[in-house]
């Protein structure tokens, strides 16, 4: 389902209330998502500006709780706006995540375990603010990668066995 659709003056209208900016491809290849939850995020005027351009990646993002009890987002790449001048920030800043005491409690009981580490799944747009969805994941190892890339090519062909039959 789209997010957007085109209307007859050009122009495109919002259905529903969430419209993806990014998606992070690389964490579903990389982890096992066990679980996840939405945050906010702190940012600027201009920031705000560059994500609705869509100008944003997530590809070595990673978020991690802090001692102090606040959740923070690192290495997310938010390109400064091209009108932005002396208001732009730094790209790439640490951006506090907003989520409840209970949700950070939560994560942060998780994330000591073994293994298990905080992944940005997807940015969004939800009714006009700027969201994150935060998944909890467990590291692939490099035979589970094989085995994920051997499953999706037999389901493409038998996808395609399917079609041809329906074609016939």
């Amino acid at each position: 389902m789209p997010p957007t659709a085109p209307k007859k003056d050009g122009k495109e209208e919002k259905s529903g209330g969430r419209r993806t900016i990014t998606l992070n491809r690389k964490a579903r290849h990389e982890y096992h998502i066990e679980d996840s939850v939405d945050a906010g995020l702190v940012l600027v005027g201009t920031e705000v500006k560059s994500l609705r351009a869509g100008k944003a990646n997530l590809a070595d993002a990673y978020a991690r709780i802090e001692k102090s009890g606040e959740a923070f987002l690192y290495n997310m790449h938010i390109s400064p706006h091209t009108e932005g001048n002396r208001h732009n920030v730094d790209p790439i800043r640490p951006r506090k995540l907003l989520l409840n005491r209970r949700e950070i409690d939560r994560l942060a009981g998780v994330t000591q375990q073994k293994g298990l580490t905080l992944v940005p799944l997807s940015l969004f747009f939800d009714h006009g603010f700027a969201k994150l969805e935060l998944g909890v994941g467990r590291g692939k190892k490099l035979f589970d990668k094989r085995e994920a890339i051997a499953d999706r090519d037999r389901d493409r062909e038998a996808r395609q066995v399917f079609a041809a039959r329906n074609r016939e």
